[in-house]
């Protein structure tokens, strides 16, 4: 009997595999239950890979985010006919330039509120004569400008139309590196197109597109058109809008994070602009070769270059050359963060300055003023 005992284990061990082995061929949602799990928590729509959880398909991302972002024409005119063969003409030359050219340009924009306000680019309409939009379902409408912000080159549009689909909002600050993104917007104006690629970078600044940059940057495609479209996650939550790329491939683009936008949004609806911190002050920033120039033992900070004549700090203990080294105890670093810093400030508020004049050390109380509109 017990000679035999190890056979018998053996053939439980055989049929106790083969139960398994027809159990999971008759019910295979067994498998890699985790794995399962991980798959269900993307939206129905969405086809799961089996092993990594990630979507193959982002049709449901699309479908949320797409009937929010619309096509924008706008019409322009321009009284620079300089490649009018009579431009010169001594007698018609001058009648030839004044003459009124219309020219028309496209964009693209996102509907954000169910009473049809749209947050697109500023460049996308300035100096625009008419605005039309043209919605997802083919729709179109007349545009009215709230208002714009080219500090941010945010504008902000309102049509009146019934059964609009605003955008579902997305976190742009907890946004990674490596995250997958959807633009969608109007490229070249051949209709709503959606590209997809990886955030690149967060925080991008120093592009010299707007005076206040944190991009967002991408590799998915954004040409001519796309601007003002929506940057979206897998889910279809905005990210970005849409705003700029570098060269003619559109491989990486740049899109203002929607945190920013929805600031902007809720100021000039509220303000009609937005109300930013401003100290009236011209400065640059210490580099080693300015460093060195000036003999100066500092590695960062900015170089009063002029202080604005009734700003914030004319009346006070500043003066040309001095530099400053701190805001609010906040080492300056780069002069996109301390400009960022300052306008973020509330008018009205109180601002600590450290500078450094001739190798000594003061600190200086300004008001914040509110900054100019352009």
């Amino acid at each position: 009997m017990r000679a035999k005992t190890p056979i018998r284990l053996a053939l439980s061990a055989l049929i106790g595999l083969g139960v398994a082995a027809l159990l999971l061929t008759v019910f295979p949602e067994l498998r890699g239950a985790s794995q399962q799990k991980n798959a269900e928590n993307w939206p129905s729509g969405d086809i799961a890979d089996v092993l990594t959880g990630s979507p193959v398909s982002y049709s449901h991302a699309v479908s949320r985010a797409a009937p929010s972002v619309v096509n924008i024409y706008t019409r322009k005119i321009t009284r620079n006919p300089a490649d009018h063969p009579l431009a010169q003409h001594p007698l018609f030359g001058r009648l030839v330039r004044q003459v009124q050219i219309p020219q028309t340009s496209l964009g693209s924009g996102v509907i954000v509120r169910t009473d049809g306000t749209i947050l697109t680019n500023h460049h996308v309409i300035a100096g625009a004569e008419k605005i039309l939009v043209m919605l997802y379902d083919g729709r179109t409408a007349p545009v009215t400008l709230i208002g714009s912000d080219p500090d941010t080159d945010l504008a902000v549009l309102k049509i009146n139309i019934d059964n609009l689909q605003p955008i579902s909002m997305g976190d742009s600050n907890g946004a990674k590196i490596g995250d997958i993104v959807l633009a969608i917007g109007n490229p070249h104006g051949i209709g709503q197109t959606v590209t997809q690629g990886i955030i690149s970078a967060t925080g991008r600044a120093g592009l010299g597109l707007n005076t206040f940059e944190n991009f967002l940057q991408t590799d998915a495609g954004i040409t001519a058109g796309n601007s003002g479209g929506a940057l979206v996650d897998v889910r279809g939550n905005l990210l970005g809008i849409n705003t700029a790329s570098l060269g003619n491939t559109g491989s990486i683009s740049f899109a203002i994070p929607s945190a920013t936008a929805q600031q902007v949004l809720q100021e000039i609806l509220e303000y009609g602009f937005v109300i930013r911190g401003w100290l009236g002050l011209d400065a640059i920033p210490v580099t080693p070769r300015l460093a060195r120039q000036l003999n100066l033992p500092l590695r960062n900070g900015l170089v009063i270059r002029a202080i604005a004549r009734g700003g914030p700090t004319d009346n006070l203990n500043l003066y040309a050359g001095d530099i400053v080294i701190a805001i609010d105890q906040n080492a300056v670093i780069d002069p996109q963060s301390s400009m960022t810093q300052i306008a973020e400030v509330k008018p009205g508020t109180p601002i600590v300055l450290d500078i450094w004049r001739r190798g000594e050390t003061l600190s200086i109380t300004a008001i914040a003023g509110t900054r100019p509109k352009e």
